[in-house]
């Protein structure tokens, strides 16, 4: 990841949506057919919510983590060379 600390680039939401959606709907959509349960709306609207959820909870931990992979922590302030 190279985004800055609080920013988020294009390469972190498509891998959020690849990574998080994707997993999440395959796991809860294989859970249900487990137990036998036809795949409804009904059925398959809490395993799109958590979904969505596993997206969101993915894209805040990439915004909150700096360049360096570093968790709620700011940049390193680069010294700016004098002339």
């Amino acid at each position: 990841m190279k985004s800055k600390f609080l920013t988020l680039g294009a390469k972190d939401i498509i891998k959020a949506l690849i990574l998080t959606f994707i997993t999440a709907l395959l796991t809860g959509i294989y859970q249900l057919l487990q137990v036998g349960t036809l795949l409804t709306w009904e059925a398959l609207k809490p395993v799109v919510i958590s979904a969505i959820a596993a997206v969101i909870g993915y894209l805040l931990k990439n915004a909150l983590t700096n360049s360096e992979d570093q968790f709620l922590t700011k940049e390193k302030q680069t010294p700016v060379a004098q002339p």
